[in-house]
């Protein structure tokens, strides 16, 4: 009686192909689908070939493979939405954080420096949202005052931060570029 030669851990796992082809069309549904999931257990179980214990069920352990990577992609699935062309992705465009925070810094500075009862005024008809009259009232001056604070105190803003235009205000020309880029790009889509 011959003794059988012992088959070497290669040939054992091209020999589990279908099986596990057969498992990975069960569980996904989709054939394109499960010979992806077949390759990946494949690949993982060559990389790890050192941990498996020779003498155990070598067809449970690549089908232990394949369940987790299955049940791995349908978790991390949940958390992707798919956007092929691109939409989605233009609608979660924002512009730069880095030159709005160096320009919020240097309105502070500029804002520190005014007359205080110009700041105050500017802050309470500008950034809190009171009328002139409530500003007149909670500052304790007339309501002209208060209005020729706030001008005297936007007009010393502007010079502080050089900006003479409208049309200064926003993003910088390469942020508003790529913005209006990204947007024309969807409109087309």
């Amino acid at each position: 009686m011959s003794k059988r030669p012992a088959i070497s851990q290669r040939d054992a796992l091209v020999a589990l192909i279908p099986n596990l082809r057969a498992f990975a069309i069960s569980l996904c549904r989709d054939a394109q689908k499960a010979d992806d999931l077949v390759q990946e257990t494949l690949v993982k179980a060559w990389q790890s070939r050192d941990s498996f214990q020779p003498g155990t069920n070598l067809k449970a352990w690549l089908f232990t493979i394949l369940r987790n990577i299955f049940f791995s992609e349908c978790r991390k699935g949940r958390r992707e939405v798919e956007d092929a062309n691109g939409e989605h992705a233009a609608r979660l465009c924002q512009h730069p954080e880095q030159q709005g925070h160096l320009d919020f810094q240097d309105f502070l500075t500029a804002l520190h420096q005014l007359e205080p009862d110009q700041r105050e005024a500017l802050i309470c008809v500008g950034a809190e949202g009171f009328s002139y009259e409530e500003a007149a009232e909670i500052s304790g001056c007339a309501v002209g005052t208060i209005k020729s604070r706030v001008h005297r105190a936007r007009r010393c803003l502007a010079e502080k931060l050089h900006i003479a235009a409208v049309e200064e205000f926003g993003p910088d020309p390469a942020s508003a570029s790529i913005v209006a880029r990204t947007a024309t790009v969807s409109r087309r889509a």
